[in-house]
């Protein structure tokens, strides 16, 4: 029988055009974010199993591709629950890691730390556009600053990423997820079900208002804590004032500061921002991962049609790990979207120095091909980009492939 030559579902083979793009997105990625100050790190593929089933992934935590113990300590005659089965897994996000790797190395990083990690990550997901089982993530990480400076330089820096590939009119979406929980408990939702009615609140964008009452109250909520909901949805704006209002409605049932902090980050970023974008306080926000513990934030682009990355502030993760909260701040770009984006609109990539293409003769000397050589020496120390390759019969098919790779200038060389 043949062997399959189609990737794994969910995963792909990358070409070269794609390629080409990811690699000039991966250095604007590093050379933009280490202006601010963040600095690489690495993490390993695979996790310890315990690590990635803490609830703290949410939704995700379903989706692990976990792996077989090795060796004589894999029996799978005496197996009886799958922990005598599994003892890691490959990583479905980069966060999970990155709080291990902080307790790890705690004592060998500054304080507060800038991380920026990139690699891919695995979920049993189904696939769809803009969704892999494999596909890369970017993160940036501020860890053991307490203060909304950190939300400030996240979203400052994924920003001023998202205008140097061109990306205008997009909007910033943010919200708290201690508004989130005040507003529950003003409505009068019972405390153990906040993160279900979260999760129906989640399905704004996609349910509207009606559809997120009527599941709410099939879910056999009070019927004056779900038009309380309502009021609140339908009187609240997407501004400043529409967080000053939440703060001011809310009262006591909301945490001191939490939406003047919100108000001073909506504020400070549109003042410092570098790129085109909106920012939009958005009630409805949850964020799927059960980890977040203050302020939130997803990109939102009309031409996908939903969110190209996020984050927020997860100060209890690290705690898991060392029994010390750690004041800890994310931003994670959609890497995989913004990339299929790119390629959507033809983007191509900037050269500095040009591209040229060699054709030679297929009956040409080794006189002729060492001099034709030499001079793509001259031209590659110069920094420009040379393709020699042989002339083939159907000499125009060639050149428009070559000027469809971005090969602006063609030059033939004959035998002579």
């Amino acid at each position: 029988m043949a062997l399959k030559k189609k990737p794994t579902t969910g995963m792909k083979d990358i070409l070269p055009r794609e390629m080409e793009i990811r690699d000039h997105v991966i250095g604007l990625i590093k050379e933009t974010y280490k202006t601010f100050g963040f600095q690489s790190i690495e993490t390993p593929c695979v996790e310890h199993i315990g690590n990635l089933n803490s609830k703290q992934g949410g939704e995700n935590e379903k989706l692990i591709f976990k792996i077989l113990k090795r060796g004589q300590k894999l029996n799978l005659e005496t197996a009886e629950t799958e922990a005598d089965l599994v003892d890691s897994g490959l990583r479905y996000d980069l966060t999970v890691p990155l709080a291990r790797y902080y307790s790890n190395n705690v004592n060998d990083l500054p304080a507060p730390f800038k991380a920026l990690q990139m690699g891919n990550v695995w979920r049993a997901d189904r696939p769809q556009r803009g969704r892999f089982r494999q596909f890369m993530q970017c993160d940036i990480d501020i860890l053991g600053e307490p203060s909304y400076l950190a939300e400030i330089e996240l979203i400052q820096a994924t920003t001023t990423l998202l205008g140097k590939l061109d990306f205008k009119n997009f909007t910033i979406r943010i919200n708290n997820r201690k508004i989130l929980k005040g507003m529950a408990k003003y409505c009068g939702f019972p405390e153990d079900k906040y993160d279900d009615v979260f999760i129906i609140l989640d399905k704004m964008d996609k349910i509207g208002m009606e559809g997120v009452e009527s599941e709410l109250l099939d879910a056999g909520y009070l019927e004056e804590s779900v038009k309380k909901c309502r009021t609140l949805f339908e009187t609240v704006t997407n501004d400043t004032d529409g967080v000053r209002f939440m703060g001011e409605t809310l009262g006591d049932c909301l945490e001191d500061g939490v939406a003047e902090d919100l108000i001073a980050i909506i504020s400070t970023v549109e003042k410092v921002k570098t790129a085109e974008f909106k920012v939009a306080f958005d009630p409805t926000l949850v964020r799927g991962m059960s980890y977040y513990t203050g302020p939130i934030f997803e990109i939102a682009m009309d031409e996908f049609g939903g969110s190209v990355g996020g984050g927020g502030r997860y100060d209890e993760m690290i705690g898991k790990f060392t029994g010390n909260d750690t004041p800890a701040c994310g931003f994670s770009i959609g890497f995989e979207r913004i990339v299929m984006l790119l390629l959507e609109r033809d983007y191509q990539v900037p050269s500095e120095s040009g591209r040229k293409a060699y054709l030679i003769d297929k009956k040409a000397s080794p006189e002729r091909i060492l001099e034709v050589l030499e001079r793509a020496k001259d031209e590659r120390q110069k920094g420009i980009r040379v393709n020699i390759s042989i002339m083939k019969k159907n000499k125009k098919y060639q050149k428009e492939q070559l000027m469809a790779e971005g090969y602006t200038e063609i030059e033939e060389f004959f035998q002579n």
